[in-house]
């Protein structure tokens, strides 16, 4: 009893075992196909149908939409120089002055060598006059013209029968261009341009699509072993083609002409010398349709010999299932178990573990992956703390900086010695803008601001120290309406006007001016912060350029770390700010505050 017991338990563990499951998965991989190949002799007539169709559609569709761009661009080249009012009037005047003549003429050779070269598939342009001056692009030969009537050729007829609708004609050569006759193969797109006010015939426009792009844009598409597509007109007479002696032919069979100019089906069925053929077709915008034709042994044996691949890979894939399921198991469990452990050791708490990379495989891929993933989690936990003492210490720098004391007893001060010489006017006045400064420092919650309060801070402590200093200074404000409403952390600009102050314009002893422009952009806003004092010390400069490295000190150096820190810890890469000496005198501040990616409400909360 013990014995089996034992063996039922071996037989479990077997079970639960990994190389077993893959074994298993293996063979019922392996079965799929096999089961596939019984199924598919049932129904491989029907399978041969739908696979045709399907395909064949698609491939039919395929080279529509590639030939719908360049009829598209040969339409729209067509309707734009139709209706350019210039050249009409250009067409109109049969009699012109020497001087309108050759205006004329520049700007037509402009308009159609510009048009040509701008549109990749317009090949050439031609607009032609019965009397009078004529125009073309490229190597056009006005001589070549002239040969004949321009009323008796044949693209005019089919021009005037469509009485200014765009008339298409069948893949030829060029006639106008070059020095041969059999110059570039084209595809012509012509109309009658007529004057706008009369309705009469003026004009003849021929727009020469790039017949190679278009051949080739056919022949890259292919349908089974020889078959191929051609487009045909509404009579059935074949106007695109590969091989361009068929270009001009009727379609050989009459009731394959009769489908494709006039049958409603996508798909039609023929014979011809003992082959069937089947056939496809899809219509274009200008009234022609696209015909494919293959053979349908083509097709066919290309599903037998698949079928003949399904049951030799099944067979064979059999044989080797139990063998790969082994060599995988080994190669897969062992690493992926050494894996296991450290990952047991990772959440325990210890980001210094590292796994063995053995391999080269998506095993040893993986066990890279791990270690990059627990190497960045460890610094990741240590940047987050590093970060989050920086803000806290930027935001104890907010604090000390929002009313510095020194600035708290100097207004005091001056608001006493106001009271003692009955300058009672100035003293209510210091008074009132004190108390509506601290109500705004201090009223407020959270660690940003919109920049418009910020601003409405900076006039307030502007008028105080009018007050302290017995001086006028002049706050211009250009703010895009956008930047209004732009976030920024609190004190941000309030200790750059500081210095401008103490430093740019008290020591001048005069009135002076403060200009602050936001700009709004799409990633951001630009602050510039502009004074017309005495302007930064050179070595005084040095000093600010060195902030990160702690050289700055006293009311000063706190303020523009606070305005440092604050760029660095809420606003992406790339924000910044700069202090520059102004050509005229005076410094310029320049803030470039980029978007924070997550949202500024999410940042005030953290």
């Amino acid at each position: 009893m013990n014995l089996n017991i034992k063996r039922k338990n071996q037989r479990l563990r077997w079970g639960k075992r990994f190389a077993t499951k893959m074994i298993l998965a293996l063979l019922v991989v392996i079965l799929i196909p096999t089961l596939t190949s019984v199924l598919f002799y049932s129904a491989s007539s029907k399978l041969v149908k739908k696979n045709v169709r399907v395909s064949s559609l698609q491939l039919v569709r395929q080279a529509a939409d590639a030939l719908s761009s360049i009829i598209t661009a040969g339409t729209d080249a067509s309707n734009v120089l139709y209706s350019d009012t210039k050249l009409q009037q250009a067409v109109r005047n049969t009699k012109p002055t020497p001087e309108e003549e050759k205006t004329n003429n520049d700007y037509i050779s402009n308009l159609v060598n510009n048009f040509v070269g701008s549109n990749s598939f317009v090949k050439t342009l031609y607009i032609l006059r019965e009397e009078g001056t004529s125009w073309g692009s490229g190597s056009f030969k006005l001589s070549k013209i002239y040969r004949q009537s321009v009323r008796d050729l044949e693209w005019v007829r089919l021009a005037r029968d469509k009485d200014g609708e765009p008339a298409w004609g069948p893949l030829a050569f060029d006639p106008y261009s070059g020095i041969g006759e059999r110059n570039d193969l084209i595809l012509p797109v012509t109309r009658v341009i007529k004057d706008f006010e009369s309705l009469e015939d003026i004009g003849y426009l021929l727009v020469n699509l790039d017949g190679k792009k278009i051949v080739d844009r056919i022949g890259q598409i292919h349908l089974g072993e020889t078959g191929g597509f051609s487009v045909v007109d509404d009579q059935g007479i074949i106007v695109i083609d590969g091989r361009q002696e068929r270009v001009g032919q009727p379609l050989a069979d009459e009731s394959l002409r009769h489908w494709a100019s006039r049958g409603s089906e996508a798909e039609f069925e023929y014979e011809a010398d003992g082959v069937n053929y089947y056939n496809i077709k899809q219509p274009l915008s200008n009234g022609w349709s696209v015909v494919g034709s293959v053979p349908i042994h083509e097709i066919t044996d290309e599903l037998t010999g698949m079928r003949r691949m399904i049951w030799t890979s099944a067979v064979g894939f059999a044989l080797l299932a139990i063998l790969i399921g082994l060599l995988l198991a080994r190669q897969v469990t062992k690493p992926i178990q050494q894996l296991t452990s450290q990952m047991k050791v990772a959440e325990s708490g210890d980001f210094t573990v590292r796994t063995e990379v053995r391999s080269q495989d998506e095993i040893g891929h993986m066990s890279r992956q791990f270690n990059k993933m627990i190497k960045r989690i460890d610094e990741l936990v240590q940047e987050v703390h590093n970060v989050q003492e920086s803000k806290r210490q930027a935001e104890l720098r907010a604090v000390i900086h929002r009313i510095h004391p020194h600035f708290l007893f100097n207004t005091l001060s001056t608001i006493k010695w106001l009271v003692r010489y009955n300058q009672s006017t100035k003293a209510y006045e210091a008074l009132s803008t004190l108390v509506l400064l601290l109500e705004a420092n201090m009223g407020k919650k959270g660690s940003f601001v919109a920049l418009s309060e910020e601003l409405d801070i900076v006039g307030k402590y502007l008028t105080i120290l009018e007050i302290r200093y017995d001086t006028l200074f002049r706050l211009h404000l250009d703010i895009d309406q956008e930047a209004e409403s732009f976030r920024i952390p609190r004190m941000l600009i309030q200790p750059l006007v500081e210095n401008a102050v103490f430093h740019g314009l008290v020591p001048t002893g005069i009135e002076g001016d403060i200009w602050i422009k936001a700009t709004n952009a799409p990633d951001g806003i630009t602050i510039e912060i502009r004074d017309n004092g005495r302007g930064i010390a050179p070595e005084y400069l040095l000093k600010l350029e060195d902030h990160e490295n702690g050289q700055l000190s006293g009311m000063t150096g706190i303020g523009l770390m606070h305005v440092h820190e604050s760029i660095r810890l809420y606003y992406p890469a790339g924000s910044e700010l700069r202090i520059l000496k102004g050509e005229s005198g005076g410094t310029i501040v320049l803030m470039k505050l980029l978007k924070p990616k997550e949202d500024i409400t999410q940042q005030e909360g953290a």
